[in-house]
């Protein structure tokens, strides 16, 4: 039996059309590269379980079809970028009674070009061309990229379908963010979240309570100085998962690790943030939303040094040009890089849609001197906030361990002052309070001095990636 009886019709000597009995598994770049080719063209139909040339019909029995599916899938996942937009079925027939199945892969010409294929850390770049596929040239190459160069990575359709149970993190952020209020699913509807056919945006696969992926990724590291080149790395954590996650890992990252300080009044005394809670949360929020999700790869970095918290998002400024250091935030006026995903930020009432989350930046350093005054500044690879540190004063910082007065504490001990003292301006780890007052780190630490602590409420635990950082509840304690 051959195509032309299972499909009539088909168009047998259309460039748009190429057969293979089965997917050599010596030669994965032999034949991904006829997906990458079509999808850089015009598109085309890739047959899986048909014998080249002659068109005779070889198939696979169910098991090995969804074998040779799956493996197909795999291999264009890993080694194609970004993953061509292909729709896979299944054709059966029988043969002597006996049912059998070919596959067919349909590949649009995608809206995302040049689609690369990647093998062995090699990249290339492959184009159809009368019935054949060969490598592009260097004019293909730049026309593909102009064509492409307007469509946005988060509105394009997954492959992924909508799963209302799967959404429940983005629910909670959109019901902390609104006062109490619940997510509809008219407002998901109207962002675009998913298609008529029920198929999610990329974008909003990214909001998934699933996902686990590396477009999220982050990277957050503490330096003992003022520069990565020659300072000492304290600290340096990785971290991917959805949007919701990502922005509340690195709130807890930079919290758990900021300076705090205070300024004497006349009657009262401030507590001083490093990092202003509203401007930081800002910071981050336009970080994951502005990011170029089509670079696969990269992180968005968030570095903190002595004096500053710099915030670095993959895909430099969506205007096109280079920034050199600028102060005027205000006068920044940044366009969406990403259609869906800052759509649904802003209904969680976390980014404005007039794009004024600079301003509030601003608000927020408008007393701090000119040494203390946030900045920006871009590459053609990146997009980079700078935080000044508000404790750290004209190059000294002021890291001084307090003299802290408290009620006695139930079941006390001799240490809770000095564990009380040492992680108010900044919060330890177990093995850093046990260095400060020259104990091990024991079952004895943990539980009887840290344990009791935070059981009377004297200490506030948070979590960064599995340790355990402490910081004083200050509602409990006061400086002298």
């Amino acid at each position: 039996m051959y195509l032309e009886e299972l499909i009539p019709g088909v168009c047998l000597e259309s460039d748009k059309l190429e057969c293979k009995s089965k997917l050599n598994r010596e030669d994965v770049v032999g034949w991904l590269k006829s997906i990458a080719g079509f999808a850089n063209a015009a598109g085309g139909a890739f047959y899986i379980g048909v014998e080249d040339k002659s068109n005779k019909l070889i198939g696979f029995d169910k098991k090995n079809a969804d074998n040779e599916r799956n493996y197909f899938n795999n291999q264009v996942n890993e080694h194609l970028t970004p993953r061509p937009q292909m729709s896979i079925s299944f054709l059966r027939y029988e043969i002597n009674g006996t049912e059998r199945f070919i596959i067919r892969v349909e590949v649009p010409e995608s809206a995302v070009k040049p689609v690369i294929l990647k093998y062995k850390n090699i990249p290339s770049i492959f184009m159809r061309r009368d019935g054949f596929t060969n490598g592009a040239t260097y004019e293909e190459i730049i026309e593909m990229s102009v064509k492409s160069k307007n469509v946005q990575y988060d509105i394009l359709v997954s492959d992924e379908k909508y799963n209302a149970d799967e959404i429940s993190m983005l629910r909670a952020f959109y019901s902390e963010h609104n006062d109490g209020k619940e997510l509809k699913e008219k407002a998901l509807q109207s962002l675009g979240f998913y298609n008529k056919e029920g198929y999610l945006a990329n974008g909003a696969v990214l909001f998934t309570d699933h996902y686990d992926g590396r477009k999220t990724e982050v990277q957050c590291s503490v330096f003992s100085g003022f520069n990565k080149g020659s300072e000492r790395i304290i600290t340096i954590n990785r971290f991917h998962g959805n949007i919701t996650s990502t922005i509340q890992y690195i709130m807890d990252f930079v919290n758990q690790r900021m300076n705090h300080s205070m300024i004497k009044l006349e009657d009262t005394r401030k507590n001083i943030d490093a990092y202003p809670q509203r401007a930081l949360f800002e910071g981050v929020v336009n970080a994951v939303a502005h990011r170029d999700y089509f670079l696969d790869g990269t992180q968005i970095q968030v570095d903190m040094f002595k004096d500053r918290l710099e915030i670095s998002s993959p895909g430099g400024f969506y205007r096109g040009e280079k920034l050199g250091k600028t102060y005027d935030l205000s006068g920044i006026i940044s366009k969406q890089r990403n259609e869906l995903i800052t759509g649904v930020l802003v209904a969680c009432n976390v980014m404005e849609a007039a794009g004024t989350g600079f301003d509030k930046i601003t608000e927020e350093y408008a007393e701090a001197d000119e040494k203390h005054k946030p900045y920006i500044y871009s590459s053609s690879d990146h997009f980079t906030l700078v935080l000044p540190d508000l404790t750290y004063l004209d190059g000294v910082e002021d890291s001084s361990i307090p003299v802290v007065d408290y009620i006695p504490i139930a079941n006390g001990t001799e240490m809770d002052g000095k564990v009380l003292a040492f992680c108010y301006y900044q919060a330890h780890k177990a093995s850093e309070i046990a260095e400060y007052l020259g104990i091990s780190n024991s079952t004895y630490l943990r539980k009887k001095i840290l344990g009791n602590l935070e059981a009377e409420g004297y200490l506030i635990p948070g979590k960064i990636s599995r340790a355990t950082y402490y910081k004083t509840n200050r509602d409990m304690v006061s400086v002298k």
